[in-house]
């Protein structure tokens, strides 16, 4: 039997080492490329700041809403329309003023944690409160006004034309039946607003140093 020499020991454990630093290289370039909302829910999970329940994330940057299971699973996501103007807070007071009198710039959808409830709109449609005391809630997207061309702006691939809303979030009809319904619109849950002008650690704090 021969034995092999020691040149090529030292390549077989050079090519171990290089295959080795390929594996770390690809996980780390994979988990740079992870949705935010990913690894947020991780987070949340992970803090327990779910407390066990089923949850949403919704991504403002990219303007879509992810659906959770209570162990983090993902069941679902879909685009959706957002507030017109870009901040991460409500106006003081916006919940109790006229949708006419709030102008352009105070239409944003607030980010952070909430506390979400099943409500009525005064149309006596099913809706998900996010936001109460602000007005904000989660709801089917509607067409009535044919010149938003909110159903054309879901459609689309850019992120650009998704800000139409006075704050609320409209999601597709058919995603909110099948996936908010039955996890936010049958009892209180957890919905995390993630910010689009402070940093994640700004707003939730077991997000941990950036």
């Amino acid at each position: 039997m021969s034995l092999p020499s020691p040149r090529t020991g030292i390549a077989g454990r050079g090519l171990a080492v290089l295959a080795a630093c390929t594996l770390a290289a690809a996980c780390t370039a994979a988990a740079a490329t992870e949705p935010d909302a990913l690894r947020f829910a991780k987070a949340a999970v992970a803090a327990a700041d779910n407390q066990g329940q089923a949850f949403a994330v919704i991504d403002k940057k990219k303007a879509r809403v992810f659906v959770f299971d209570a162990q983090g699973r993902l069941r679902g996501d879909s685009p959706v329309l957002l507030g017109l103007a870009h901040g991460d807070d409500s106006v003081p007071g916006i919940g109790e003023r006229k949708m006419a009198d709030i102008r352009p710039d105070e239409r944003t959808t607030p980010a952070g944690r909430f506390r979400s409830e099943p409500g009525r709109n005064l149309q006596g449609e099913d809706i998900v409160w996010v936001d109460y005391d602000a007005a904000v809630s989660m709801h089917r997207v509607r067409a009535t006004n044919k010149a938003e061309r909110r159903l054309e702006r879901l459609a689309t691939p850019s992120v650009a034309d998704n800000r139409i809303s006075y704050g609320c979030i409209n999601v597709p009809a058919g995603f909110y039946d099948t996936h908010i319904r039955p996890v936010l619109g049958e009892r209180k849950g957890v919905v995390y607003v993630l910010p689009e002008s402070t940093p994640l650690q700004a707003r939730f704090g077991f997000m941990g140093p950036g």
